[in-house]
């Protein structure tokens, strides 16, 4: 599975597939403080991006993949330390 959910973190990698929007979305709903590392992702599906967006959560890293980093990387705004 792409995404790993730990105790109020959720680590994205490799592709995120439509079946992974609803899980992240329980889950986000249930930890409101939850931080999203999403280094390791290489493909987003719109729904996942989409769950992101509204649930807008901590950004722990934007996505290393060219690609998501310029588009979806900007949209998340992540985390400064």
């Amino acid at each position: 599975m792409p995404i790993r959910f730990g105790k109020n973190a959720v680590t994205m990698e490799a592709a995120c597939t439509v079946e992974e929007a609803l899980p992240l979305l329980e889950y986000l709903q249930a930890h409101p403080n939850a931080k999203v590392a999403l280094r390791a992702c290489t493909d987003l599906h719109s729904a996942v991006i989409l769950v992101l967006m509204a649930a807008r959560p901590k950004v722990a890293s934007v996505p290393d993949e060219p690609f998501l980093k310029r588009w979806v990387g900007p949209v998340l705004k992540p985390e400064r330390p």
